[in-house]
């Protein structure tokens, strides 16, 4: 940034610059810590000789440790793309209307997760279910470190409850898969060949008004080589959500490519890509009892309401703290 020549490519200089922040999101964090611990460390030599000192020693150890904790996660996301803003996708899976209602449920839940945390959320695309829910959906959040929080969400999500939709009050199962992928462009590059894409567009329907009903604004692009599909309906402009569409399916390009250089390509679900039984990664139980625990991590709660409504820190933790101990094992 302090050569002359910085400014001569402004895309490049900004991408140079948006490279910054999460750099200095873990450097300034750092020496703010290291200026506390030596704040920390004079008083403890101080209580060591006034004893009337502890009670301010144990006042400084508790935020000390909150911000220790804190770092730590930060230093987790230590991925290539793990600064980058996120899209999350949701599909609804075995379970009919009520798959379709868990679905939505879901989308909520990130959504009130994400401006907990001061993301900024756009639904990028959503499908309605006719009777209630949602198909599927995508959201865009937007913020630093979005995709290496919400990395550890990917898999299938598995509900169990009495039935909304059920005259006999029945307790029912439901699923819906979640995917996480992260906004790569201007990060790197992918190399489409235009023979290699097929390009569709389609009436977005949905709640965006008579406009998008009439009109074919919905994009879809499939990479053909791959059978790797990306698709954007939020926006009236047509252009706007071949924009949108194209963005994701680099994105997704980029995912499965990082993949196969770390050679760990994980199987979220089975060979047929069945969203159901035996493959969940995290399961919530509203009756006969309340619980939901996460299969990987054996991290759980009785709380599910506030899991519903956003608290999911503490699985998120878990899930890097046990995929940082598989890395440090390897090496």
């Amino acid at each position: 940034m302090g050569q002359p020549n910085f400014w001569d490519n402004p895309e490049n200089a900004q991408q140079i610059i948006a490279q910054l922040k999460p750099l200095n999101g873990l450097l300034k964090p750092y020496e703010e810590l290291e200026s506390a611990a030596g704040d920390v460390q004079a008083l403890v030599e101080l209580a060591d000789e006034d004893a009337t000192l502890e009670l301010e020693l144990e006042q400084e150890l508790k935020p000390f440790e909150k911000r220790l904790d804190d770092f730590e996660m930060r230093a987790m996301l230590d991925g290539p793309q793990d600064a980058s803003n996120a899209y999350l996708r949701i599909q609804a899976g075995t379970g009919g209307t009520e798959a379709c209602d868990w679905a939505q449920m879901l989308m909520r839940m990130y959504a009130r997760w994400a401006e907990k945390h001061g993301y900024e959320v756009e639904i990028v695309d959503e499908l309605p279910n006719e009777e209630a829910g949602i198909r599927n959906a995508t959201l865009h959040i937007k913020g630093d470190y979005a995709y290496g929080n919400l990395q550890s969400e990917a898999g299938v999500h598995r509900l169990v409850r009495i039935s909304p939709f059920d005259a006999n009050a029945r307790r029912q199962t439901s699923f819906a898969a979640v995917d996480v992928i992260p906004e790569i462009e201007g990060t790197i590059e992918i190399e489409i060949r235009p023979d290699e894409l097929r390009r569709d567009t389609f009436r977005s329907g949905g709640p965006g008004g008579q406009h998008q009903n009439k009109t074919e604004s919905g994009v879809r692009y499939t990479h053909i080589p791959t059978g790797i599909a990306a698709e954007s309906r939020s926006q009236r402009s047509q252009h706007k959500n071949d924009e949108m569409a194209l963005k994701m399916l680099k994105a997704k390009l980029y995912q499965i490519e990082e993949q196969k250089r770390r050679a760990e390509v994980e199987k979220l679900y089975d060979e047929k890509g069945e969203v159901a039984w035996g493959y969940q990664i995290r399961n919530y139980v509203m009756q006969p009892y309340t619980l939901v625990k996460d299969v990987r991590t054996e991290v759980q709660t009785p709380q599910v309401q506030n899991v519903l409504d956003g608290e999911i820190d503490d699985f998120m933790q878990a899930y890097l703290r046990m995929k940082a101990e598989r890395r440090h094992k390897k090496k």
